[in-house]
């Protein structure tokens, strides 16, 4: 995949990715074996490109990294959180709608 403002977040990276980031994160919570995950995927990578920058998508394979999963609530995937400024300001649970995400990333900007 080539690099499009997609960060590969691991409980390692996650909390300094959060603090470091001055824009808006798209943290995408799905996993390998997840259908919808993978049907929103392309959704969330032209969401981020479309930004220009300003909006940055972060996946969390929660397979790799369950205790993120939990310390967020996740119980469904795909889970999409929208964090600005290293705080989770909005939340979206399951594949909808691109006009949906860009309805929300517009109220964040």
């Amino acid at each position: 995949m080539a690099n499009t403002g997609i960060v590969h977040l691991t409980e390692e990276n996650f909390d300094a990715t959060l603090s470091n980031d001055t824009g808006l994160l798209m943290v995408d919570f799905w996993a390998e074996w997840c259908g919808p995950c993978k049907s929103i995927a392309p959704v969330l990578e032209d969401l981020a490109r479309e930004s220009a920058g300003k909006v940055t998508l972060a996946k969390v394979n929660v397979d790799e990294s369950p205790g993120l999963a939990a310390r967020y609530g996740i119980r469904s995937i795909p889970t999409i959180l929208f964090v600005k400024h290293g705080k989770v300001a909005d939340q979206v649970i399951g594949a909808v709608p691109k006009a949906k995400l860009q309805a929300k990333l517009d109220a964040l900007a």
